[in-house]
Parts: structure tokens; C-alpha cells; sequence
């Protein structure tokens, strides 16, 4: 749910028997030892490039898609309504994005920097698509509503010493030219799956039950180059 106000050692066992065993073949386990660190090190290495990849892969999403429904819907006796009018008419046009309940989506909140942006996105309505830019203001940090028994997204197995679910805060940006639909991204994205283009892969499709998704910059640019354009 969207924001509702302004807040954030066996080796050393090898070595043993190697020395042991040296008398009876000294040669061949020098040979074993010079082996078993050929292939520690190219497991360091594997390592170290895996780390790097996941670097650059993380460090490849500086864009997010952010939902919420911007049509009432009452759940446990609470309208869970809120779209980007919602946000633009808070204090300094800013709010917590709490409610978050998805591992995945949570984790990709984490990874928010101060400064990226996000397209707003309408889910769950009569319409949806994306209506907005914001940006983060604030990185993550607690989500108090895991704990509140009266919010719809109150978490028991939740406990204040481990918390499960982080929040961030956003700020309205603006809105874009016109509104850009969940049925024409569709057409982009079956365009370039079959011939090639930036939206083949986009998480809209590919990860749509995630509220929160991460965008490639090239996502991003191709996905707000569509306000200037007309409707397909």
C-alpha cells in the first residue's frame, strides 16, 4: 500500500594428511597441493567475478514502477485507495510508501537511492498505467504499519527487534503528458519480444505481480519518450 503520511576450515585438515603422506610420495603431493590451489583460486575467482556481475547488475536499476490503486476498495473496514492526486495533496507533496508485502518488492525498495525516480503506476482499476513521476526522498527503513493491529497490513509474525518489511519515502515529481496505459506498454513490449526492443523484458510483464519493479534506463527513457507520442 502506498503512502499515508510524511515519515523511513578444511583446508587446514588437507594439509595435515598431505604432510603426513609426504615420506611415501612427495612428488605427487606436491602435485595435489599445487592442484587444489589452482582450483581454490579459480573458486575465488568465480567468486569474485559472481559478485561483481550482482554489483552490476544491482547497480544497473536506478528506475522503479511504483503501484497503487487509485479506485476505493475497502479492505478490513479500510479504503485502501490512494493514486498519485493522493500523494500530490500531502504535505510537501511527500509520503511514506508503506504496505509493501512481497519479499521481492521489498528487497528492490532496498535498493532505492535518494535522487531515482519512479513512474507512479495505476493497478487494480479501471485503467491502469502509469500516470507520474516521483522521486525518493528517502531510503529505506522500517515500515511501522507491520505492527499497527489496526492497519490492513498489520504483520504478527513481525517483531520490533527483526522487522520483515521496509518502507521509502517518495515525492510527487510531476504528471506525465498524458496518460500511458497498461494496454499500449502490452503492444510495445509483444512488438519487441518478437522484432527486438527495450520493453522486451520489462518486469511489467515479465514480474507483473510485483508492486514494486525495477527499470533498466533504457526501459525508462523508451517508456517516458511515450508522453511526447500518440497512442498506438
Amino acid at each position: 500500500m502506498p503512502p499515508k503520511k510524511t515519515t523511513r576450515s578444511s583446508a587446514k585438515s588437507n594439509k595435515h594428511t598431505d604432510a603426513d603422506a609426504q615420506h611415501n610420495k612427495e612428488s605427487d603431493d606436491v602435485a595435489q597441493l599445487k592442484t587444489g590451489k589452482r582450483k581454490r583460486s579459480a573458486a575465488v575467482k568465480n567468486d569474485v567475478e559472481k559478485n561483481k556481475n550482482d554489483d552490476a547488475c544491482k547497480a544497473s536499476y536506478n528506475h522503479w514502477l511504483m503501484k497503487s490503486e487509485p479506485e476505493s476498495r475497502i479492505e478490513n473496514g479500510v479504503d485502501v485507495k490512494f493514486g498519485i492526486e493522493d500523494l500530490k495533496a500531502l504535505p510537501n507533496q511527500t509520503g511514506c510508501w508503506d504496505g509493501v508485502r512481497n519479499y521481492q518488492a521489498r528487497n528492490f525498495m532496498r535498493d532505492m537511492k535518494v535522487g531515482q525516480q519512479a513512474f507512479f503506476y495505476h493497478s487494480n482499476c479501471k485503467e491502469p498505467g502509469i500516470a507520474g513521476l516521483m522521486k525518493i526522498v528517502k531510503e529505506a527503513y522500517v515500515d511501522h504499519t507491520q505492527f499497527d493491529k489496526k492497519d490492513v497490513h498489520y504483520d504478527p509474525s513481525s517483531k520490533a527487534d527483526n522487522p520483515k518489511w521496509s518502507m521509502v519515502d517518495v515525492q510527487f515529481e510531476r504528471m506525465t503528458k498524458r496518460f500511458i496505459s497498461l494496454a499500449e506498454l502490452k503492444k510495445y513490449h509483444l512488438q519487441h519480444t518478437a522484432k527486438g526492443g527495450p520493453l522486451k523484458d520489462m518486469a511489467l510483464f515479465t514480474r507483473a505481480r510485483l508492486s514494486v519493479q525495477p527499470l533498466t534506463a533504457e526501459e525508462f527513457d523508451f517508456v517516458l519518450s511515450l508522453e511526447n507520442e500518440d497512442p498506438i
